[in-house]
């Protein structure tokens, strides 16, 4: 079985990190394949929305795998097999499969099923809306092995949560539970044991039912405008705005109401 799967229910894509016995940390498969599998949530028109998660009921996602990745990036482990030699032809492995570096270009939910420590915390830090399970607790842990959390959460995570709370787990390592995230705004719902992906596939539904050419537009503003001196930030909203009332799909949402009907939306 592979490492990490790829299927799509209508306009949403659904991948989930397989290594449950592993608590679903990354190997160099895993990551070779999740980069692709991001590629083409960008790539494909019909595509509106993806969602991540884990298999089991433990982790989300432990990170790095200790044995098999990191010592293959430091030299310590000579490549064994194929996926191997891939990971170490790919330029920017770990930032591009923790979104640290790569843009999926529409919205990414993440449906944290368990744990989502270091690196799996680092790949939630890049998804745009968070469904927590209540026993899941989230934490960077790098620190306590003398290690750095580079994939990202010296950058976000102060942005995405109160500074000084970022702080203190970036320099202590400890974990926070579910309902302490989504006290702290990093996650959208706190939902029972089981219940992750469905309550993201519900989000996600209704996200794929709107025009995906304006979803994909906010989305870019958002993530383009932030930390913007005002004036500046209104001018790139504006720019991003502009085309979006173009299309057919923006002619089809006012007619729709009018009608009293469902909207089409075509994605043009």
């Amino acid at each position: 079985m592979a490492p990490v799967l790829f299927e799509k229910h209508g306009h949403v894509a659904l991948i989930t990190l397989n290594r449950p016995e592993a608590r679903n940390a990354f190997n160099p498969e895993m990551l070779v394949r999740l980069g692709g599998m991001w590629e083409e949530v960008r790539d494909d028109d019909d595509i509106r929305v993806a969602i991540i998660t884990g298999a089991g009921d433990k982790a989300f996602c432990s990170g790095a795998d200790l044995g098999k990745l990191i010592p293959l990036i430091s030299g310590a482990r000579q490549p064994e097999d194929e996926w191997d030699r891939k990971a170490l032809e790919v330029p920017d492995l770990i930032g591009n499969g923790l979104l640290r570096t790569f843009d999926a270009g529409k919205p990414v939910v993440a449906a944290l099923n368990g744990h989502a420590i270091a690196g799996g915390m680092e790949l939630t830090q890049g998804t745009d809306l968070r469904i927590g399970v209540e026993s899941a607790k989230l934490g960077v842990q790098e620190v306590k092995w003398a290690i750095f959390p580079g994939g990202g959460s010296t950058v976000r995570l102060p942005k995405q949560i109160p500074y000084a709370r970022a702080m203190e787990l970036l320099l202590t390592g400890d974990l926070i539970t579910a309902q302490e995230a989504y006290d702290l705004g990093f996650l959208n719902r706190v939902v029972p044991d089981g219940q992750a992906v469905e309550a993201a596939m519900e989000l996600a539904g209704k996200i794929a039912a709107n025009g995906p050419i304006a979803v994909q537009a906010i989305r870019r503003s958002a993530r383009a405008c932030q930390g913007r001196p005002e004036e500046e930030a209104m001018k790139m909203e504006s720019r991003f705005a502009a085309p979006v009332f173009r299309t057919e799909d923006a002619r089809e949402g006012p007619r729709a109401f009018m009608e009293k009907r469902k909207p089409v939306y075509e994605g043009r």
